[in-house]
C-alpha cells in the first residue's frame, strides 16, 4: 500500500500542475481577446471617419466701393464658402441669383481702407456668414455656413 499511496500524490501533483497550466493559458487567451477588443475600441474612438469638406464656388465679382477720400475705387473678389452639408450647399446652389445679389450689396457698402486694414478681410467674411445666414425661401432650413474662403481679392 505505500507504493500506490506515493503513485497517487505524483498523479495529484501532476494534476494541481495541469489546471495550473491549463488556467494560466485561459487567463491569458482572455487578456489578449479582451486588450484587442479594447484596442479596437480607442483605436475606433482616435480616428473617426474623415469627411471630405464641402465647398460652394462663387464666381468672382466686380463691384464699385463706397467713395472715399481718394474717390471711386473697385473691388475684385472670388471666393468660395465653406459649408456644413450637402443641403446647404443645394440650397446655395439653387438660390445662388440670390446669394450673388447679397454679396454685392454688401460689398458695394464697404470701403477700400476698411478692406484693406488687417481685420478688414475677417471682418467682411463674417459679414458675409451673417448676410446669408437670412432665408431664402420660406421654410428653409438654417445654412451651414462654417467659412469663406477669398480665392481672389484686389482693392484699386
Amino acid at each position: 500500500m505505500a507504493k500506490s499511496g506515493g503513485g497517487s500524490r505524483k498523479l495529484l501533483w501532476l494534476m494541481v500542475v495541469l489546471v495550473v497550466v491549463s488556467l494560466s493559458a485561459a487567463g491569458a487567451a482572455l487578456y489578449m481577446v479582451m486588450g484587442q477588443g479594447e484596442n479596437r475600441a480607442s483605436q475606433a474612438q482616435a480616428s473617426p471617419e474623415r469627411q471630405a469638406p464641402i465647398f460652394v464656388k462663387v464666381e468672382p465679382f466686380t463691384v464699385n466701393l463706397a467713395d472715399d477720400a481718394r474717390g471711386s475705387r473697385l473691388l475684385y473678389t472670388g471666393l468660395t464658402l465653406k459649408v456644413g452639408n450637402e443641403e446647404t450647399r443645394e440650397i446655395l446652389k439653387e438660390h445662388m441669383p440670390q446669394v450673388r445679389s447679397r454679396l454685392l450689396m454688401l460689398f458695394s457698402g464697404q470701403e477700400a481702407s476698411e478692406l484693406t486694414s488687417p481685420g478688414g478681410k475677417a471682418q467682411l467674411a463674417d459679414d458675409i456668414v451673417a448676410a446669408l445666414g437670412d432665408p431664402m425661401t420660406e421654410h428653409q432650413p438654417e445654412l451651414l455656413v462654417d467659412d469663406v474662403l477669398f480665392t481672389e481679392f484686389i482693392v484699386q
